[in-house]
């Protein structure tokens, strides 16, 4: 979605002003860029922070049906609240305040959270304690994705 804001595509410029808020991006928006992207990358493809919602999933599942492909593997990473929130503030992007990272917390706890339970029951959930330098964490995730 960030690729999208940044080509300041049609759909980008739709997706920022919601974003900047730490809203979540509508479904019909984001299954739109998910679905122009996918048809682009039949070989393979990383997800990166969606489905966020269960209509999302349940929206995705259906175009991965129409399109003959599938998920392999969905990886969640683990990592406590507050940790979480340092690290999003030494990013240092201009939609990452401590207000706003925490009303995305909130958002996350309504709205993914199930994802964790839905995934978990289809046998496609890996969890991936999100602690440690970036090396030790890329290579929990490419274990789980070998």
């Amino acid at each position: 979605m960030r690729a999208e804001v940044i080509a300041n595509t049609k759909l980008g410029k739709s997706a920022a002003a919601v974003m900047k808020s730490g809203e979540l991006v509508s479904d019909e928006l984001v299954l739109a860029i998910v679905e122009s992207n996918l048809a682009k990358n039949a070989k393979g493809w990383i997800l990166d922070g969606f489905p966020r919602t269960l209509g999302q999933a349940k929206s995705l599942e259906t175009l991965l049906i129409q399109i003959n492909q599938q998920i392999e593997v969905v990886v969640s990473l683990e990592l406590n609240d507050d940790l979480l929130i340092e690290r999003l503030l030494l990013r240092g992007r201009s939609d990452d305040n401590e207000a706003v990272i925490r009303h995305r917390l909130e958002v996350y706890k309504e709205k993914t959270a199930p994802l964790i339970d839905f995934y978990s029951k289809k046998g496609l959930l890996e969890s991936v304690h999100a602690n440690g330098s970036i090396e030790e964490i890329t290579d929990r995730v490419e274990k789980v994705l070998s």
